[in-house]
């Protein structure tokens, strides 16, 4: 399996022999299976405060022969708060009463973490870097009809440190039009007159093996994000299970396999 090398102006430099986890078939469903893995372990754990509610003088008393017994006073036998001379308040500590606790608050001790094992997650990776080639699946999503796939540039790409020439080489390599669409931001789905976030659909994908310059310029630009391939998430490959267009450096696609796998071992840090 071979890819064409691109300059940064677009055109062919060379070609070179892919590593064979590009030939790997996309599998949606451990690819999902990874993905709700990556999604839950960023989950925020919820919890109350142990005394919520219960941090009162209310207490029980309904017993014959009890000082501040409620028998027979005409009201529900509830715990009260205890007032001076005897008195008795409001009803505390129970879930029906004003103030009172709750019914069946978060506990902290829950587990909402998905697991995934090292190897079945590794092998999501590798399923997620194959559909990155898939160019069946890449043009179902993307405007970008050009083949073949995977779309690799040479090392300049990572020297690349401002927005505008990052851009230049987008266009140059025909991605123009996926930016574009990715920059028209849509509103949230619920709540559209009171909610002003605006979701930016994700477009291009680069995967390089230094990403210090290149990431300064592409976090500007709506919809492109940068990964390092020494930590790669089936989030950033897939987003929502399907394969991403993806613009791999040289370098990077020399040392996928090496990756691959120090981001299955590194997967909870």
């Amino acid at each position: 399996m071979e890819a064409n090398v691109y300059q940064t102006d677009g055109k062919v430099e060379k070609k070179i022999a892919l590593p064979e986890v590009f030939g790997t078939a996309f599998n949606e469903d451990i690819v999902k299976r990874a993905l709700l893995a990556e999604q839950s372990a960023e989950y925020q754990p919820q919890g109350h405060y142990l005394l919520a509610g219960m941090d009162t003088s209310a207490s029980y008393t309904g017993r014959y022969g009890t000082y501040r017994t409620q028998r027979h006073t005409g009201r529900p036998p509830r715990p009260r708060q205890r007032l001076a001379k005897g008195g008795s308040g409001d009803v505390r500590k129970i879930p029906s009463s004003v103030k009172g606790r709750r019914a069946h608050p978060h506990k902290v001790e829950k587990t909402i973490v998905e697991r995934i094992n090292r190897k079945e997650y590794a092998k999501a990776i590798s399923s997620a870097v194959g559909g990155t080639g898939n160019a069946t699946l890449i043009k179902q999503s993307y405007a970008y009809q050009k083949e073949p796939l995977p779309i690799v540039v040479s090392a300049q790409i990572e020297k690349i440190g401002r927005t505008k020439d990052l851009l230049k080489v987008f266009g140059a390599l025909g991605l123009s039009e996926d930016l574009e669409r990715s920059h028209s931001p849509r509103l949230s789905l619920n709540n559209r007159r009171r909610s002003r976030r605006r979701y930016f659909r994700n477009s291009v994908l680069i995967v390089a093996k230094d990403s210090k310059s290149v990431e300064r310029a592409g976090r500007n630009i709506p919809g492109v994000d940068v990964l390092e391939v020494d930590r790669l998430k089936v989030a950033k490959l897939a987003p929502g299970g399907r394969p991403r267009l993806t613009v791999w450096s040289e370098a990077a696609v020399e040392s996928v396999v090496d990756g691959i796998s120090k981001s299955a071992v590194n997967r909870n840090k």
